[in-house]
């Protein structure tokens, strides 16, 4: 019944509006009726034109599979114990710079497009290449299995890993900038016994596929040592919605396709349901009120345009009514 109501009324609401309309637009000259159509047109089509291009373009690119989640970021990764560890300060200043020069993860080929099964993939494609090229004059390839390995007496393993949630703009409690710190551990019984090795990172969008956001440089893990604690510090630029994301790490050794170690939220609370969002969803008020400033401004113009008609039409019966007198 009260949506029966809501209907009705509305539907009185437009009667009137049309017939208010018609009994002003009925004074018009033909020419500022024509001037007056002319113009709520261009308007219509000025507001409507672009958001159904856009739309149209994305129906083409998701028809056509060419329509990825564009994302963009900015991270950089350090051994946390060594001699020459930067401040978090001065790693948060170059990651800002960073952003102004436009040196994003991806411009840097730190990221590899695509979810953990596709990264995977890619790596041993690119063993097999590298071995066929090395094995051209031998009959026997060696299997992935025997080359996926330097340490065959030996285990890798993640010991510990957290993250840090440092920057929210607009304090809604969704975070553009964070860290995560990990330490990996090479254990073959030897406190001396080194590996050079590297990190795949990836975030998981609420439950989601993992998706690849950064892949660290070299390091050298000591063993079991917990002084080479390595730390990537994150700030996420585009495609990252306000949600919860977990993050998960998979450990390489330097040279190898197979995963040596993975810690993910499965491991440690603090890898699980960070608040993150991207920095063009984490923007400050005074931005937003200038957006809504600038349609005021647009529908401002229409009123004026059409209060501009009515006052040359009133001008232009006065001057009828003036010469029909005389």
């Amino acid at each position: 019944m009260n949506n029966f109501i809501k209907h009705f009324s509305s539907r009185l609401t437009l009667q009137n509006t049309s017939i208010s309309l018609v009994k002003v637009t009925s004074r018009f000259s033909p020419i500022v009726m024509t001037t007056l159509q002319l113009t709520l047109m261009l308007t219509v089509m000025m507001i409507a034109l672009p958001s159904l291009a856009v739309q149209a373009d994305n129906a083409s690119e998701i028809a056509n599979g060419t329509n990825p989640k564009v994302i963009q970021s900015y991270s950089s990764g350090q051994i946390v114990n060594s001699s020459d560890k930067t401040s978090q300060e001065d790693v948060l200043k170059h990651i800002k710079q960073r952003v102004i020069l436009g040196d994003s993860d991806q411009k840097l080929n730190k990221v590899l497009n695509g979810t953990r099964d596709d990264v995977i993939s890619k790596k041993y494609q690119q063993v097999r290449k590298i071995t066929k090229r090395t094995a051209r004059n031998i009959t026997t390839i060696p299997s992935l299995s025997n080359t996926s390995r330097s340490f065959s007496d030996g285990t890798f393993a993640i010991y510990e890993g957290y993250s840090q949630l440092i920057e929210d703009i607009d304090e809604d409690g969704y975070y553009q900038t964070f860290s995560v710190t990990f330490d990996a551990d090479l254990i073959t019984g030897y406190a001396h016994d080194e590996a050079v090795v590297y990190a795949e990172l990836y975030l998981s969008e609420n439950g989601g596929p993992w998706v690849h956001y950064y892949s660290t440089d070299n390091f050298v893990i000591h063993g079991e040592s917990s002084d080479d604690e390595f730390e990537v510090y994150s700030t996420l630029e585009q495609g990252f919605s306000a949600n919860q994301y977990d993050i998960l790490i998979d450990l390489y050794e330097d040279g190898y396709p197979d995963i040596i170690a993975s810690y993910s939220s499965d491991d440690s609370n603090s890898l699980y349901g960070l608040p993150l969002e991207s920095s063009d969803y984490d923007v400050e008020y005074v931005e937003y009120y200038e957006e809504v400033h600038t349609h005021g401004g647009s529908s401002s113009v229409i009123l004026l345009i059409l209060v501009g008609i009515m006052i040359f039409s009133r001008r232009n019966k006065h001057h009828k009514n003036t010469c029909y007198q005389y």
